[in-house]
């Protein structure tokens, strides 16, 4: 055998070096493709972890408390998250006074007609002789007629401005207080329709008002040319127009535009807006409370008045601002009425 038959034959390999990049840009590729997977899956489970939001923390911190309207409603936002906005009118702080039944026999706002008589209760009203306690912006028809202290007040300074205002001193206040017998003398001979003890002249807040020009005739004062200021302006005084035109069935009274009763500023304001003689008015108010009380504003002065049914068989717990002035008037049928000088 030769030396060629037994010589081995090898193969000799060659290396691609294009496969081995083609191999490792695939590689880099996956590597690509598994990275940015992962940082999806990672972002979807961060969307999907809850976050703590500034509406969650208020609403979890004990602090911040859900603040309501003056209807006690929540306040909403336009996101509907609940908002707070204080507001002075539900401000006030209340507690309780108590107050005898007797009590519902006085103060301000007392109705007296055919119905409800007057008890003459001591320390209702402190009876003055209006002529020594008048100013001089209008005159009285005697020296003994009288009228309770504030009411006189109030006149006078109703009076001074109408004078001032009209250059005009013609008014004279006619007739005040009656007596229980002076009107049961009344009654009597025919001049009044009311018994002794229902005639509203016995509370010391009504009069009659006349008109006495130098010259011409006198007369019972109607709101008629430079008189009509009285008429336009008594209720930011106090004063409402006793029997109005139209109210006769309700007042068990003729109208007329002379007698004037003194029932304090904000409801003497409510009723002349609303045309509400003093029953329509007594009746009103009963449908407010101090959680929601009638708001009456005169001038810069704000007023919220509301009722309380009086206890008929022992004292009374009246709801009353702890950090406001008020007043607090018996009705003379069944409760209390409570005024609060808001602002």
């Amino acid at each position: 055998m030769n030396n060629g038959s037994r010589r081995r034959t090898h193969k000799r390999y060659k290396i691609r070096y294009d496969r081995l990049i083609a191999l490792v840009l695939v590689l880099v590729v996956l590597i690509v493709i598994i990275t940015s997977c992962t940082k999806s899956c990672s972002n979807k489970k961060d969307k999907e972890t809850p976050q703590t939001s500034v509406v969650d923390e208020l609403s979890t911190d004990p602090s911040s408390a859900a603040v309501t309207d003056a209807s006690g409603q929540n306040i909403t936002d336009s996101a509907g998250v609940a908002v707070t906005q204080p507001d002075a009118a539900v401000s006030a702080e209340y507690t309780s006074e108590n107050v005898e039944y007797a009590q519902i026999n006085n103060g301000d706002l007392v109705l007296v007609n055919s119905l409800y008589s007057y008890k003459f209760q001591e320390g209702d009203v402190t009876l003055t002789t209006l002529y020594d306690n008048r100013n001089n912006y209008y005159g009285v028809s005697d020296n003994v007629l009288q009228l309770d202290m504030n009411v006189i007040t109030q006149l006078n300074a109703l009076m001074e401005a109408y004078s001032i205002a009209n250059s005009n001193t013609d008014l004279r206040v006619i007739c005040g207080y009656r007596t229980l017998e002076a009107q049961t003398d009344k009654y009597n001979n025919g001049k009044s329709k009311f018994q002794g003890g229902y005639s509203d002249y016995h509370t010391a807040r009504s009069f009659d008002l006349g008109i006495f020009p130098d010259g011409p005739e006198s007369n019972y004062y109607s709101p008629e040319g430079i008189y009509a200021w009285i008429d336009e302006n008594a209720a930011s005084y106090g004063f409402v127009l006793r029997y109005p035109d139209g109210k006769n069935s309700v007042t068990g009274e003729d109208a007329r535009t002379y007698t004037y009763r003194y029932v304090g500023i904000p409801h003497a304001v409510y009723m002349k807006q609303n045309n509400l003689c003093l029953e329509e008015y007594i009746e009103q108010i009963k449908t407010y409370t101090n959680s929601n009380p009638l708001s009456v504003t005169s001038g810069v002065s704000q007023y919220q008045v509301y009722y309380v049914a009086a206890n008929v068989n022992n004292v009374t717990s009246v709801p009353v601002p702890s950090n406001k002035p008020y007043t607090i008037s018996g009705n003379n049928v069944d409760g209390f009425i409570v005024t609060v000088t808001v602002a």
